[in-house]
């Protein structure tokens, strides 16, 4: 596994989603690097990262990412650990193994809960032959489709990346995101959860309160924060807020 890490202070991991890396949190380092010891490992089979051990299932990448932080932080440090998306089910199941070790579990747009996603476009698709002009469009239009809610928030940066990180993802996450794994293992984890989401996120569709009330099933502690008018990759789209609320939700200290 490949990690990066930046500035100083209490640790917080944040796992990127699915099809991503390091990058999904790019408009963020800066300032929430001033604030925390800030570590964003690419996930194996993502990004920079190696495979995961097979069985290629979620699990197994929650096991290289227990073995990691033994590895980083040693048997008893205490950190706090967020995910987006698929990013958010490998950090509640990892939650599960590390019990007491993780102050608080931050989940960000998360799947796996058990619930059906409303209908939405088909992705399109890269073909062979074409430009790179041609390229970068279905790239931006699967952006628009999946990740960002209002379409003039997809910049040039936003693109490449989106080209980048699917060129270098092998795990393929998606078919998990149907599943209820991140609900079941919520009874098991012992940290504080805490979500951030953007109020027009479409894998929240029918209703995001139904997601809410999911998390609240073992959680009823459950911290929200809603960022109005953003979608799926809220992180980057509306990153101001997004950081705001991070932070608020995870006081620095340390």
């Amino acid at each position: 596994m490949v990690w990066r890490t930046w500035g100083s202070g209490a640790p917080l991991i944040l796992l990127h989603g699915g099809y991503g890396s390091w990058t999904h949190w790019l408009r963020n380092i800066p300032e929430l690097s001033r604030r925390y010891e800030l570590w964003l490992p690419d996930m194996p089979g993502l990004g920079d990262s190696a495979m995961p051990r097979e069985p290629w299932v979620p699990q197994s990448i929650a096991d290289a990412m227990v073995a990691g932080i033994d590895e980083i932080f040693g048997p008893h440090k205490e950190v706090q650990l967020g995910g987006f998306s698929f990013g958010g089910h490998v950090a509640g199941l990892s939650a599960v193994t590390l019990q007491d070790r993780v102050s608080a579990l931050l989940l960000i747009g998360v799947a796996a809960l058990g619930l059906r996603a409303d209908p939405r476009e088909p992705f399109a698709k890269r073909r062979t032959g074409m430009t790179d002009a041609e390229a970068a469009a279905v790239f931006r239009q699967n952006l628009e489709v999946l990740m960002f809610a209002d379409p003039a928030n997809i910049d040039a940066l936003a693109v490449y990346l989106q080209a980048e990180n699917v060129r270098r993802g092998r795990f393929h996450s998606r078919p998990f995101a149907a599943t209820d794994a991140l609900a079941v293992a919520l009874a098991d984890i012992k940290a504080p959860v805490k979500t951030i989401w953007g109020t027009r996120d479409i894998i929240a569709r029918p209703s995001l309160e139904a997601r809410l009330d999911i998390l609240r099933r073992h959680h009823p502690e459950l911290d929200v924060r809603l960022i109005e008018g953003a979608g799926h990759w809220v992180a980057y789209e509306a990153a101001e807020a997004f950081n705001a609320a991070l932070v608020d939700l995870l006081p620095p200290s340390g």
